[in-house]
């Protein structure tokens, strides 16, 4: 079994992905972004899947056109967030554009 981070390392860790953030219905880490166009996305989402399968984590996301929306937590740890969750978050955001507001 993997171990889920306390909430002060969620904390710690989400303080290094400022884009992400702890969605508390989930009980995962988040991220939004969007995209120039769906082609854009999904090109980005088919990237992310690449690294998810060599790391044996997947995300659970959603897209519409050019919006990507993205949870991660660790079935192995209760569902909650683990360490694991955190460096697929850290390789996912060298993927994602910037925030837009």
């Amino acid at each position: 079994m993997v171990a889920a981070l306390t909430s002060n390392e969620r904390h710690d860790a989400l303080a290094k992905l400022p884009a992400w953030s702890f969605d508390e219905a989930k009980d995962a880490l988040y991220r939004y972004a969007e995209f120039a166009d769906f082609a854009e996305a999904f090109g980005t989402m088919a990237r992310i899947a690449i690294e998810a399968e060599k790391v044996g984590h997947h995300p659970e996301w959603l897209n519409v056109y050019n919006r990507l929306q993205i949870w991660l937590t660790t079935h192995d740890a209760g569902n909650k967030v683990s360490a694991r969750d955190v460096d697929l978050a850290s390789t996912i955001e060298s993927f994602l554009p910037e925030e837009r507001m």
